[in-house]
């Protein structure tokens, strides 16, 4: 599966394809995205901002999984 920013994509097609992404390849896009959020990222504006929403939507992604894990464990 490939890892790229898509800016074109809607929040829910974001949703869907992060759901699809294995543990290791959520991490690495969260990576990747926090660093496109920060100033060596080098991005504009637009760019940025389609960057800090794809890292909300990976970090709301592993919290999901997170939760999911730990209500099968109690």
């Amino acid at each position: 599966m490939s890892i790229e920013f898509k800016d074109d994509e809607t929040i829910e097609e974001l949703r869907g394809r992060l759901r699809q992404m294995n543990d290791a390849e959520l991490r690495r896009f969260g990576r990747d995205a926090l660093y496109l959020t920060s100033p060596a990222g080098n991005m504009g504006q637009k760019e940025r901002e389609s960057a800090v929403i794809q890292l909300d939507e990976a970090r709301a992604e592993l919290k999901r999984r997170n939760e999911l894990r730990d209500s099968k464990t109690k």
